[in-house]
């Protein structure tokens, strides 16, 4: 069962699952639902949902100025190799893997957009020397 969930708008679904199938299989995601045409879930380990979709209305997807998907990443590792993905596959750079002590001492994450412009964040929460 979905815990919940965000979804980000495709006007490419091809582009955008050759993007989020290796980022989303970085941080132990997996893919929960594929309807053909329409949208892909991807299951992380606690149970929230990332939907990669059309849009409903049929307008093109736009990302939002402000909006930020959050991830969970397990490790400081998975950050840096969904970080990576994200480069590989079409993505662009928005914040380097690294300590972000802004948001708490124990905070390291990583940010990217997606071949639309959705930013994402990949996060994780460990103890930093």
């Amino acid at each position: 069962m979905t815990k919940c969930y965000i979804t980000v708008g495709s006007n490419d679904l091809i582009k955008s699952f050759a993007f989020y199938d290796p980022v989303m299989a970085a941080i132990g995601a997996k893919v929960a639902g594929d309807f053909e045409g329409m949208t892909r879930s991807y299951a992380l380990p606690d149970g929230f949902q990332l939907w990669v979709t059309k849009t409903q209305n049929g307008e093109p997807a736009e990302p939002g100025n402000g909006h930020t998907a959050g991830l969970h990443a397990g490790s400081i590792e998975a950050v840096q190799a969904a970080h990576a993905a994200a480069l590989s596959n079409g993505g662009t750079d928005e914040g380097a893997p690294g300590p972000r002590p802004m948001y708490g001492p124990d905070v390291y994450g990583a940010y990217a957009r997606d071949p639309d412009g959705n930013k994402l964040a990949f996060m994780t929460f460990v103890k930093q020397d």
